[in-house]
């Protein structure tokens, strides 16, 4: 209990300039979860980023094999931006591309255990994948990172409101002539390099935490796509800020810390909405109904009536 809750080893430790890399990476990348998680969730693209997070995977583990780790960014972004763009000009049948992105996924897992398998070196390479190694960011990754995550969401801004129209409502966007399909495109590069970032930092089991969990508890709380998008960025951040300042005195990986934050969140948000939802309901049985009655009971004059 005293290695978990040393306070004076945590703060020693965030004076270290490793630990420093580590916060600002993790807030970059928080920052580009936290905005493309409401779109995500809008889309109803929660199960495909799963598809693209496992193809970045496996596209992170080949280039771990055949060139060795100074490849591993290259090739998650090749494998998640290659299958997050196939996903965008899948059918818009349901069905039917939930039936894609699960042979996909089982397809990318698959061949990414493969190539795990297949290669020789140090164990920590294998396993980083998978949970991330955040604190092994040096200052170099982070100007890369902060430099990729402002294209980013520099494109996001410029596609903002069309994008947001084709993604609520497909139909109607594509009846008053927006482009939904070229729309969709751009998202799918966005969320591929965004998932391919996350690959090299977090792994491959955070990042669909961290694009669907705060957005999904964001939106639990609103409906204003505005203020969902701004709760998503604060909850990503506390997420994994939270998360790495909690696992520096025990030593352990953040992963569990940044789900665990991100699942707490999504369950007051989830208990704050359906309260409102219930105090909602109330007023709607409370309002009055016609001239003759309030709070849906008759009065006395209106029965006489």
């Amino acid at each position: 209990m005293d290695d978990v809750l040393d306070l004076s080893q945590t703060a020693f430790l965030l004076e270290q300039p490793f630990v420093q890399s580590a916060m600002a990476a993790g807030a970059v990348l928080a920052l580009l979860a936290g905005l493309l998680g409401p779109l995500v969730i809008g889309r109803g693209m929660a199960f495909a980023v799963h598809g693209v997070s496992e193809l970045s995977f496996a596209g992170a583990a080949g280039a771990l094999l055949v060139a060795g780790t100074a490849f591993v960014g290259v090739g998650a972004l090749v494998g998640g931006v290659l299958v997050a763009v196939i996903f965008a000009m899948l059918s818009a049948r349901r069905r039917e591309n939930d039936a894609v992105i699960g042979v996909v996924l089982a397809f990318g897992l698959g061949l990414g255990v493969l190539f795990q398998s297949l290669y020789t070196g140090r164990t920590s390479n294998k396993f980083s994948l998978l949970v991330g190694q955040i604190v092994g960011v040096d200052s170099t990754q982070v100007i890369t990172l902060a430099a990729v995550g402002a294209v980013v969401a520099l494109g996001l801004l410029v596609v903002y409101r069309p994008l947001l129209f084709a993604s609520l409502d497909p139909e109607m966007a594509t009846a008053r002539g927006v482009p939904v399909r070229a729309l969709a495109i751009a998202f799918a590069l966005m969320l591929g390099t965004t998932t391919a970032l996350g690959i090299q930092i977090v792994g491959a089991l955070l990042v669909l935490a961290l694009l669907v969990t705060p957005a999904a508890a964001a939106t639990a709380v609103t409906a204003n796509p505005v203020a969902a998008t701004a709760l998503s960025v604060l909850f990503a951040e506390v997420a994994v800020l939270g998360g790495i300042v909690l696992s520096l005195s025990p030593g352990l990986p953040i992963s569990p810390y940044v789900t665990s934050i991100g699942f707490l969140i999504y369950l007051v948000c989830r208990a704050i909405g359906a309260l409102r939802l219930r105090r909602t309901g109330r007023r709607a049985q409370l309002a009055p109904i016609g001239s003759g009655g309030v709070g849906g009971v008759e009065t006395p004059t209106a029965s006489r009536r």
